[in-house]
């Protein structure tokens, strides 16, 4: 899916989100945003756990898991941020909404993946909605989109996490791009992203321009710079600013309309183009960006997860052409293969 229809779609089921939850458990939005991670603590139908950074989850946007049980539980990393520890409980309270309604999960089902990126998304979203209302971020963010000391301030006048104001920066990009928070070392401690291919928690950048210019200076800089993503593949060229978040260093990174400058063309489109594949084993057809099996050198399936190795106990001889085909060759209850019909 491409990621600013994503974004979109993320915002509608985080409002939904918040519609269900306020049917169900009136006045928890207000409670949630006073101080989530001890109002979850006391519902009954959840388990709240604080574990050690290292048991977190790292496909998660998040430090934080949900595990849907029974019974259901979320952990929350240890952090010296309460405010931190708020964003992560909430991200996971919103798996745990979206995967116990019906009609929240009606939305997966148009999207390619399954609906991952969508839950994730949503989660970030339905989380940055709670903790910071919407007249606090327009008093801070302008139309034009957002700047880097713009987002700082947002976050030194809320009170909110840093994740949270990165979420709703992110929102307000007028093209595609990156709200980056990056650690001393130059590692992605979180990522939003608009229109572009997310980016890893955990991956490293503090070695690409602009930034690393940044990490060695006051934590100031604007240029232009290329993100890393897997195998050492270079995205497109962005147009970077960056400033210092109290021990952290913040990066907005867009293609065009930077609203730092007074002119910024679209920037050339040299990133990385995801490789298309027809699954052997089901069928689909699927675009990805996925690192490949060492074996067959194709990434898995979103459909059903086998990449392009054979699986010879699910293989069935074809008595019509006497050769070994996977499932996805009989139709159901045929005894030939569909070659053979």
């Amino acid at each position: 899916m491409v990621n600013y229809v994503l974004a979109a779609a993320a915002r509608a089921q985080a409002t939904a989100m918040l519609a269900e939850l306020e049917a169900h458990i009136p006045g928890a939005t207000q409670r949630l945003a006073h101080s989530a991670l001890t109002e979850l603590q006391t519902w009954p139908e959840l388990t709240v756990r604080l574990v050690a950074e290292g048991q977190a989850s790292a496909r998660c946007s998040v430090a934080g898991t949900y595990d849907a049980g029974p019974p259901p539980q979320i952990a929350v990393a240890q952090s010296d941020s309460s405010a931190r520890r708020d964003f992560t409980a909430l991200h996971e309270l919103g798996h745990h909404l979206q995967q116990n309604s019906f009609d929240l999960m009606a939305a997966f089902e148009r999207q390619p993946d399954g609906g991952l990126l969508l839950e994730d998304a949503a989660c970030d979203a339905f989380a940055a909605e709670i903790l910071l209302p919407a007249p606090l971020v327009n008093s801070h963010l302008a139309e034009s989109g957002p700047t880097a000391p713009d987002v700082v301030d947002l976050w030194q006048a809320s009170g909110a996490s840093r994740m949270a104001v990165c979420v709703k920066a992110v929102q307000r990009l007028r093209a595609p791009g990156h709200v980056l928070l990056l650690d001393t070392q130059g590692q992605v401690a979180f990522a939003a992203s608009h229109g572009l291919r997310p980016l890893r928690r955990g991956s490293f950048q503090g070695d690409i321009p602009t930034i690393a210019q940044a990490l060695a200076g006051q934590g100031r800089a604007t240029g232009r710079t290329r993100l890393h993503y897997r195998d050492g593949i270079l995205g497109q060229e962005l147009y970077v600013q960056t400033a210092p978040m109290n021990g952290y260093l913040l990066a907005i990174l867009v293609t065009d309309l930077a609203p730092w400058l007074t002119f910024a063309p679209p920037s050339r489109d040299t990133g990385p183009q995801a490789s298309e594949y027809i699954c052997e084993h089901c069928g689909e057809e699927y675009r990805s960006f996925e690192a490949a099996c060492p074996t067959c050198r194709v990434p898995s399936c979103p459909a059903c997860g086998r990449c392009g190795c054979p699986s010879r106990a699910a293989e069935r001889m074809c008595p019509g052409c006497f050769t070994l085909h996977p499932p996805a060759m009989f139709a159901d209850g045929a005894d030939r293969c569909l070659d053979c019909f």
